[in-house]
C-alpha cells in the first residue's frame, strides 16, 4: 500500500511528509548559511550570499504557510496513549512556536530588508515589494527580531528533534515512523 496525500488516524500522509521534510532541508541549509554570511567581508560574495539566503527563506515562508493550511484541512494521527497530559500540552505549545518563528522569521527578514531599502529578489526571477518604506532607523531592530527569532528556532529544532528521538530510541514507539518518507499507512 502507498502514501495516502492526507493524513490517518495511524500515520501522517504523503502531503504532510511532503511539507515537513521540504521545510527541514530548507532550514538544514538555511541556518548554516545565515550563520555563514554574517561572517563575509563586504563584496560580492557577501552580497550573493544574502540574495540567497533571502530567496531561500521566501521559499520556506511559501512552504510553511502551505503546511498550516494543510494542517487545517487535515486530521492528526493522536499521539500514543499513554502520553502523559503534560506531555501532550508541550508537544502543542513547540508545534506552535516552531509554526510561529518559520513563518515570522522569514517575515521579519523582509521587512528588514525593506527598511534598509534593498529589493527583495527571488533568485533574479521577481522581485517582491517592499513591506514598509525604507527607513534605516528600524533596520537594528529587525536585525536584533531576526537574531532572537533563529536562536529560538534552533532551540525548538533541537527539542523537536530530542522528542523524536527519545521516542523512537527510548520509547521505541511509531511516532517517527508515521513522519518518516516511505512510511505506509
Amino acid at each position: 500500500m502507498t502514501d495516502t496525500v492526507r493524513n490517518a488516524a495511524i500515520g501522517f500522509g504523503a502531503g504532510r511528509k511532503f511539507f515537513h521534510w521540504s521545510i527541514v532541508l530548507f532550514l538544514t541549509f538555511q541556518i548554516p548559511l545565515g550563520l555563514y554570511m554574517t561572517e563575509l567581508p563586504l563584496g560580492t560574495d557577501k552580497l550573493e550570499t544574502y540574495s540567497l539566503h533571502k530567496a531561500t527563506g521566501m521559499i520556506i515562508f511559501t512552504l510553511a504557510i502551505s503546511r498550516l493550511l494543510w494542517a487545517m484541512f487535515s486530521t492528526r494521527p493522536p499521539l500514543p496513549r499513554s502520553t502523559p497530559l503534560y506531555e501532550k500540552i508541550f508537544v502543542k505549545v513547540l508545534q506552535g512556536i516552531l509554526y510561529l518563528v518559520v513563518c515570522l522569521m522569514p517575515l521579519s527578514g523582509w521587512m528588514m530588508t525593506s527598511a534598509a531599502g534593498y529589493p527583495l529578489s527571488i533568485f533574479g526571477l521577481f522581485t517582491l515589494p517592499p513591506l514598509i518604506d525604507a527607513n534605516k532607523a528600524l533596520v537594528d531592530g529587525f536585525i536584533r527580531m531576526h537574531v532572537m527569532q533563529s536562536w529560538i528556532l534552533m532551540g525548538a529544532i533541537a527539542l523537536h528533534f530530542a522528542g523524536a528521538m527519545r521516542h523512537h530510541v527510548l520509547l521505541k514507539d511509531d511516532t517517527l515512523k508515521n513522519i518518516l518518507p516511505g512510511k505506509k499507512q
